[in-house]
């Protein structure tokens, strides 16, 4: 294991590698000094040329930060990721078909490196059929000149999966927060994990070079062994970022690494208006016990509205990035969550959601069309990516989408939505419950599409709610007006209404034990 300056790691890079990044999102754990390093030696040397990048989870700071360091025309021949949103500048280039982009489900891309570090073909799972993941509909693409098929659709036991490639890594960067003389990398004060272990252990399967970032160096022997998340002896050369922030925006939050528990009932009121009213009906979907996930966006209000109705502790918020329970947080910082119980490795986390441990899944929505279809990942002239919300959506027992009916004036309920992040047909083939809550009306999948079952009071409904859809829904014959305490001030006493847990067919060897007593 060499040591060595981040300019002097960015030289390992040569034309035409393929570059696997450790991080998530707005600077959890983002090797921000090894890339901002690559983008520096492009800028005064025009090199490394066409390089492939291939990130899980969108990197950046919704400005130049993270991934963005590489956004320069010629550094990139090829994106791969969960998600542009974090990079705008990433995103940039795809839209002007400078760069070969593709975004697939983050949760494939993270069990995708397990697969790879074990030498295996590549993942074959059910998440992304019918999206436009899959090769019948986009297979990823999101520029012109992405040609090459990097899903495939397979027949196994009579039924159908995806197949998702693997890739050979040339160079890997990872992040940690402390090494010791020998490499051995901790996490201890990152707000989250992911695959760093995976990604390690991919690039050394296919004789490709591991870069670790980290804080500081301390004594050979003083880490504690189950703190180690990458071993020394996959690590190739080691940079020491003094200056390393836990995220883009926070230094340190211990309530973010779990040094500290705060109390989760501060988090703040959310303000009169729309995100309000849709994230406070979005809590009437919970239940005693209940295990959710949060996507970004509107829902991620939900917290708020749990803390303020004194159930957030009786339910289980979760997040892709492999935080349980505590508070998940929002905006640039979403991925971490205040004084989580637990914090699992990214893949592990997927594996959870996709198995159907999700019992409700509250997700945004920026369009959703006649057939019950949701788009998130490409609309209004900007390619997003669908992060984890294909694996979040596919795998819940019960999805809440989320939005305002309209956006800018613009009807966001459309005939039919520029790019399939979730597919209606399929979830009804499944038979999965689906709810799309709006602050005017709420609407549920049936069985030929969006179904208006909630109206707003005081909405007219052919001018305030029809009037403004791209699509005329059918019109439950039980249509009911929303709950009056969904638009008050005052708490909605949710606490004293929560419904009771549901029972879990495992659990009922517990009640069968009891009896026999």
């Amino acid at each position: 294991m060499r040591r060595m300056s981040a300019a002097e790691a960015a030289l390992l890079l040569r034309d035409g590698d393929t570059l696997l990044i450790g991080g998530s999102g707005g600077g959890h754990a983002v090797p921000d000094a090894l890339l901002a390093a690559i983008g520096d030696r492009f800028r005064q040397s025009g090199h490394p040329r066409g390089i492939t990048a291939l990130h899980p989870v969108g990197l950046g700071d919704g400005k130049t930060r993270g991934a963005g360091h590489l956004a320069q025309e010629g550094l990139l021949k090829r994106v791969v990721s969960g998600t542009f949103v974090n990079s705008p500048g990433i995103a940039r280039l795809a839209l002007e078909d400078k760069i070969e982009a593709y975004t697939l489900p983050q949760g494939s891309l993270s069990q995708l490196m397990r697969e790879m570090a074990a030498g295996r073909p590549g993942l074959m799972t059910r998440i992304g059929l019918h999206s436009f993941a899959d090769p019948r509909l986009e297979g990823g693409r999101q520029s012109p000149s992405a040609r090459e098929d990097l899903v495939e659709l397979v027949q196994f036991r009579g039924e159908e999966y995806l197949f998702y490639r693997p890739y050979a890594v040339d160079v890997a960067l990872v992040r940690g927060s402390a090494a010791d003389e020998d490499g051995n990398i901790s996490m201890e004060h990152e707000a989250v994990t992911l695959e760093m272990l995976s990604i390690a252990q991919a690039a050394r399967r296919s004789g490709g070079l591991v870069i670790a970032q980290v804080k500081r160096i301390v004594p050979r022997g003083s880490l504690h062994p189950k703190l180690v998340k990458v071993p020394g002896i996959l690590v190739d050369a080691l940079v020491v970022e003094p200056e390393q922030w836990q995220t883009f925006e926070t230094e340190d939050s211990p309530a973010y690494s779990g040094h500290q528990r705060v109390a989760l009932e501060d988090i703040p009121r959310l303000p009169p208006g729309p995100r309000r009213v849709v994230a406070r009906r979005g809590a009437c979907e919970l239940f005693e016990g209940a295990i959710c996930n949060l996507g970004s966006g509107i829902f991620t209000g939900m917290a708020n509205v749990a803390a303020e109705e004194g159930v957030l502790r009786r339910v289980c918020l979760t997040n892709e990035q492999g935080n349980i329970g505590g508070a998940p947080a929002s905006g640039n910082e979403a991925g971490a969550a205040r004084s989580p119980d637990a914090q699992v490795d990214q893949p592990y986390q997927f594996d959870f959601y996709d198995g159907g441990g999700l019992d409700l899944a509250f997700l945004s929505f920026a369009e959703f069309d006649a057939e019950g279809n949701v788009n998130v990942s490409r609309f209004g002239g900007r390619i997003v990516g669908p992060g984890g919300f294909v694996n979040i959506s596919q795998g819940a027992k019960s999805v809440i989408f989320g939005g305002t009916l309209t956006a800018n004036g613009a009807p966001k309920a459309v005939q039919r939505v520029e790019q399939v992040t979730f597919s209606g047909a399929y979830a009804r083939q499944r038979g999965q419950p689906v709810l799309y809550v709006t602050e005017r009306a709420v609407f549920r999948l049936g069985a030929e599409g969006p179904e208006l079952v909630e109206i707003a009071p005081g909405m007219d409904l052919e001018k305030d709610v029809l009037g403004v859809m791209g699509f005329r829904p059918r019109i439950a014959p039980e249509l009911r007006e929303m709950d009056p305490a969904l638009f008050a001030e005052a708490p909605m006493g949710l606490a004293h209404r929560l419904p009771p847990a549901r029972p879990r067919a495992a659990l009922r060897r517990l009640g069968m034990a009891e009896a026999a007593d």
